[in-house]
């Protein structure tokens, strides 16, 4: 689903990402952790395509094409979704347009959808304008589950949320991964599990700082990523566990 082949990125004149290689196999769910300015979001941003964010050596290869050089809008339509940390408010579209906006694989029903989140009574306000931190997390679910990614890239889905939130965020967060919801007017209400997971299977690449997310996703591979370099490869459960009993100093260790 994604290769990321020796990927150095710049902002402005600092090197913030140094050499990332990277894979994710279809369907396969991938946990990134690392401290504060470590590259981490710097990371999705690069692989979305932002202005800003350099690509000064290397490659991305999604679904084995060549994105490097690739436009936001393109690598969207490819199939790559994100939930930012801070998405901004946009004032003059409404929840409800931006939704069918996003669909990627025909008509989606907007009021359906806005149920899985509870967002029914926000689908007509404009896109996060008065919205609580969990309100704008569900908001992101929303359009992701709108737009059915192949490759969903999530950056720190706990932030802003609190714990009851963070319940709904983390339970529409599998859901999105597993393809485990209603899609479509046309997606029939008795088809299989395993038949919606055909048609909607999703790789993820998470990044966390508290770890609460991996009490709702089934993770597969994790890895730090310290001072731009990736290290530390393992079950995304322990990383976890050894970064809170020893923090990240750790890893330099692993990088050396």
């Amino acid at each position: 689903m994604l290769t990321i082949e020796d990927l150095h990125v710049n902002i402005g004149d600092k090197e913030v990402l140094k050499g990332i290689n990277l894979q994710i196999n279809d369907g396969e769910t991938f946990i990134l952790f690392g401290p504060n300015g470590s590259g981490k979001t710097s990371l999705l941003m690069s692989l979305m395509g932002f202005a800003g964010y350099e690509v000064t050596k290397g490659r991305i290869l999604f679904k084995g094409r060549d994105i490097t050089d690739a436009p936001m809008y393109e690598r969207a339509r490819l199939g790559i979704g994100m939930s930012f940390q801070r998405p901004p408010t946009i004032h003059g579209l409404r929840t409800r347009h931006l939704v069918r906006m996003c669909s990627r694989r025909g008509a989606v029903n907007p009021d359906l959808l806005a149920e899985t989140v509870n967002m029914t009574e926000f689908l007509d306000r404009d896109i996060n304008d008065g919205f609580s931190g969990g309100e704008i997390k569900r908001s992101e679910l929303l359009q992701l589950m709108a737009q059915q990614p192949d490759l969903v890239l999530f950056d720190e889905p706990e932030s802003g949320v609190d714990m009851e939130n963070m319940q709904l965020v983390g339970r529409v967060a599998r859901d999105v991964l597993d393809g485990n919801f209603d899609l479509s007017p046309d997606l029939s209400s008795d088809m299989s599990l395993k038949e919606r997971k055909a048609r909607t299977k999703t790789a993820g690449l998470i990044i966390t700082h508290t770890g609460y997310i991996l009490d709702y996703v089934n993770a597969d591979r994790g890895q730090v990523l310290y001072q731009g370099h990736l290290c530390c490869e393992g079950r995304p459960r322990d990383i976890l566990d050894h970064i809170r009993q020893h923090g990240y100093q750790e890893c330099v260790r692993c990088m050396n």
